[in-house]
C-alpha cells in the first residue's frame, strides 16, 4: 500500500500521487499532511530545504479548497519568481484530477494586467512574491481579505531578502480567522515575530534539530591563498568528473564574472542573477534541468527557486554575510534522500566561520586538500575508462569496422588502449604539469578554536582505487564507514576517502595492505564483486586527525597556455544546439556555451589559447582577480 493513503489524502490526490510518481511521505509531509487535514490550526513546520515542504502543504491545501467557489481561498507567499512559477506548478499537478482549480503566479517581471485579468477569471489558490502582491493590493487589483488559508514558504528566506514591511502588510491584509502555515529552514528572530503577531497558538513542527543541516548532506572546506580561489574551483570541479553543482557567489557582479571565467575556460557554465531577464533566467534554469549546463553560477537570491533533482554539489565560492544562509545553499543538493556534498572554499581569515557554521547546522565539517594535478589526471583517468565501459555500442559502427581495424592492425591490445585514452589524457598530464600547487593548511585546529592538530605526518600511506562510488550510494563518510566495518580497522586507520560516480580513492597505513587486498578482494556488494587495486599515485603527504591528507603535489612554474574543458573533465561535442532560447546569453547574459569565437580549441580536454608570457597573461584581466574579497554586498529585494 502506498504510505499516502494512510494520511487521510482523497482519491483524486492519490491518483495524481501516484502519476508523480510519489512513493512514501517525507518525515515533513508524514507529520504536517495529516494534522492539517484534521483540522484548521495554525502550525509553524522547520525543515530543511528539499524535504518536500511544498507537498506538505500543497495536498491538504487542495484537499480543502472548494472548487465551486472561483473566489480567492488561499494565498501562498514564496521569496523568489522561480520559486513562486516552481510551487504554482507543482500545485497544478497536485490538483490535476481536481475539477475547477485554478492557481495563478503572481510575480515581478510579468505583466500586472494579465496576472490580474487571471485572478479575476477566478483563482482559488494564488502564489505570489512578496512585491508584486503588495503592488496589486495597493492598485487593488485582488482582494485577499477573505481568504481562509495564508502559507508562508522559506519565511526565513524573505525576510532575509528585505520583504518584513510588506509581509507584515500583506498579512495585515487578511482577515484575522484564517488559518497560517508557516514553512521555514530556520527559525530567526524575525520570523519568530511574524509567528507570534499574525498566528494564534501555533502547532510546530520540527524535522531534525532546528536550524540543523541536512543529515544527506556532507560538508568539506578547502584553505587557499585569495588569489587562488577561482583556480581551486577549477581544480574541484575537475576532480570531480560527474559534477552538476551549484556555484554560490555572494554579488552579482562576482556571479557573472566567474561564469564567464568559467565559460572562457571551457566549462558548461551559465550566470544566474537579479539583472537578468526573466527570459534570461528562464533559458538558464531550463539548460540546467536539462544537465547542458553543469555549473550554475548563482547569487543567493536568484538560487531559492532551483529545485532540481541529482545536484551532485553546493560549491561556496564565496561564504554568505549571514551564517544562516548557508543552510539555504547547502540545502541545493542531497535532497530527496539522496547524497550530496556542500564544498566551501576558504582563505585563513574566514577560518573562525567555519567553526560558526558548525555550531549553527550542528554537523562537522571536513578539512580537505585542493588535488594535486597528478591526481585529477588518475581521476580523470578511470572516470574515462569507466565512460568507455559503460558506453552502449551502436551497431551502425559495424559497417565501418573493417576500415578501422585495417588502420589499426598493428597496435596490440595494450598499445591501442593507451594510445585511445592518451588521445584525453595527454593535455590533462600537459596542463597541471605547468600549474603549482596551491593547496594551503591550516597550522592546526586552534585557529578554529579546537585543542586537537588537524593534520600530522603519514609520508608512507598507501592509497588504493575501490571499483564502488556514489552510484552504489556510498559518500565519503558512508564509504569510510563501510570500509573501517568490513576491515575491522580504527576510524583513523582509513583517510582521506574521495567518492566518484563508478569508483573511489582511500588510504591506510602499509602495515593494513596485505589486509585491504586480501579482504575487500572477496567481498560482494549486492552481488557484484568489488576490485580493490593500488593506486599508481601512492597518495602520501599529510593526513589529518578527521582522515584527510594531502597528496605529494606536482611543482613547476605557473603558465597560462591551457585552461581544462568540461564535460566530466574530457571534451564533448559542444556544437549541438542549446534548447531554452538562452543561446542569447553568450557570455554575457547568463549564457553557458563553452566555446567562443575568438578563442580556437584544441580537439582534446584543453583549450588553446593565446601564447601568454610565462606566468602572466597576454591581456588585461576582466575583473578583479581576487573575486573573494569584494566588498559587502546590499540587500537585494528583486523578487
Amino acid at each position: 500500500m502506498n504510505k499516502f493513503e494512510q494520511l487521510g489524502l482523497n482519491e483524486s490526490l492519490l491518483k495524481a500521487i501516484l502519476d508523480l510518481g510519489f512513493e512514501n511521505p517525507s518525515e515533513v509531509q508524514e507529520k504536517a499532511i495529516p494534522l492539517l487535514l484534521e483540522k484548521d490550526t495554525d502550525m509553524v513546520a522547520l525543515a530543511q530545504t528539499g524535504t518536500g515542504k511544498t507537498a506538505a502543504f500543497g495536498f491538504p491545501l487542495i484537499q480543502k479548497i472548494d472548487a465551486d467557489n472561483r473566489n480567492t481561498q488561499a494565498l501562498v507567499l514564496s521569496p523568489t519568481r522561480e520559486l513562486c512559477l516552481q510551487i504554482t506548478n507543482e500545485l497544478k499537478n497536485y490538483s490535476k484530477y481536481e475539477k475547477g482549480i485554478n492557481v495563478v503566479a503572481v510575480y515581478g517581471g510579468a505583466s500586472i494586467t494579465e496576472q490580474a485579468r487571471e485572478i479575476k477569471r477566478g483563482a482559488q489558490i494564488i502564489v505570489a512574491t512578496p512585491g508584486r502582491m503588495q503592488d496589486m493590493i495597493n492598485r487593488g487589483l485582488v482582494n485577499i481579505k477573505n481568504i481562509d488559508y495564508c502559507i508562508l514558504d522559506e519565511a526565513d528566506e524573505m525576510l532575509n531578502m528585505g520583504f518584513y514591511e510588506d509581509i507584515v502588510s500583506i498579512l495585515s491584509d487578511t482577515p484575522d480567522e484564517k488559518s497560517t502555515w508557516l514553512f521555514s529552514a530556520t527559525m530567526p528572530q524575525e520570523v519568530a515575530r511574524i509567528a507570534k503577531q499574525f498566528m494564534s497558538e501555533p502547532v510546530e513542527i520540527t524535522v531534525g534539530a532546528k536550524n540543523s543541516g541536512s543529515s544527506t548532506v556532507s560538508h568539506e572546506f578547502y584553505l587557499v591563498n585569495a588569489r587562488d580561489r577561482y583556480e581551486a574551483l577549477k581544480r574541484l570541479a575537475d576532480a570531480n568528473p560527474d559534477i552538476f553543482s551549484v556555484v554560490f557567489c555572494r554579488t552579482k557582479r562576482d556571479t557573472q564574472a566567474i561564469a564567464e571565467k568559467l565559460i572562457e575556460d571551457g566549462y558548461s557554465a551559465a550566470a544566474l542573477h537579479g539583472d537578468l531577464s526573466q527570459a534570461q533566467r528562464d533559458g538558464v534554469m531550463k539548460s540546467f534541468r536539462g544537465r547542458q549546463i553543469q555549473m550554475l553560477v548563482a547569487t543567493d537570491v536568484a538560487a531559492r527557486g532551483i529545485d532540481v533533482d541529482n545536484v551532485t554539489h553546493v560549491v561556496n565560492y564565496q561564504l554568505p554575510d549571514e551564517i544562516e544562509t548557508y543552510n539555504h545553499r547547502s540545502g541545493r543538493t542531497g535532497r530527496a534522500g539522496k547524497l550530496g556534498t556542500s564544498i566551501v572554499i576558504v582563505t585563513k581569515s574566514e577560518l573562525r566561520k567555519i567553526s560558526s557554521i558548525e555550531r549553527i547546522i550542528k554537523q562537522k565539517f571536513e578539512e580537505k586538500t585542493i588535488p594535486s594535478g597528478i591526481e585529477i589526471c588518475e581521476i580523470q583517468l578511470l572516470h574515462l575508462a569507466n565512460k568507455i565501459k559503460d558506453t552502449e555500442v551502436d551497431h551502425e559502427i559495424d559497417n565501418y569496422l573493417p576500415a578501422i581495424n585495417n588502420v589499426l592492425e598493428d597496435l596490440s591490445k595494450e598499445e591501442l588502449i593507451k594510445k585511445m585514452v592518451s588521445v584525453e589524457f595527454n593535455r590533462f598530464i600537459a596542463y597541471y604539469k605547468k600549474n603549482r600547487d596551491i593547496s594551503t593548511q591550516s597550522s592546526d585546529r586552534r585557529e578554529r578554536g579546537d585543542s586537537e592538530p588537524r593534520e600530522f605526518s603519514n609520508n608512507g600511506a598507501v592509497r588504493y582505487f575501490v571499483n564502488i562510488g556514489s552510484r552504489d550510494n556510498f559518500d565519503w563518510m558512508s564509504l569510510k564507514d563501510y570500509l573501517k566495518e568490513t576491515l575491522d580497522l580504527g576510524r583513523d586507520d582509513i583517510f582521506k576517502v574521495d567518492v566518484k560516480e563508478g569508483f573511489s580513492f582511500f588510504n591506510t597505513d602499509p602495515q593494513f595492505t596485505d589486509k585491504v587486498m586480501d579482504v575487500l578482494n572477496n567481498v560482494q556488494l549486492e552481488g557484484r564483486r568489488i576490485n580493490v587495486e593500488i593506486s599508481k599515485n601512492d597518495g602520501g603527504g599529510r593526513r589529518d586527525h578527521n582522515n584527510r591528507g594531502g597528496g605529494r603535489r606536482d611543482s613547476g612554474r605557473r603558465d597560462g597556455n591551457f585552461a581544462p574543458r568540461r564535460e566530466g573533465g574530457f571534451r564533448s561535442d559542444r556544437n549541438s544546439s542549446r534548447d531554452g532560447g538562452s543561446r542569447e546569453g553568450g557570455s554575457r547574459d547568463g549564457g553557458f556555451r563553452g566555446d567562443r569565437n575568438s578563442a580556437p580549441r584544441r580537439e582534446g580536454g584543453f583549450r588553446s589559447s593565446a601564447p601568454r608570457s610565462e606566468g602572466g597573461s597576454d591581456r588585461a584581466p576582466r575583473r578583479s582577480e581576487n573575486f573573494g574579497d569584494s566588498s559587502r554586498p546590499r540587500r537585494s529585494r528583486r523578487d
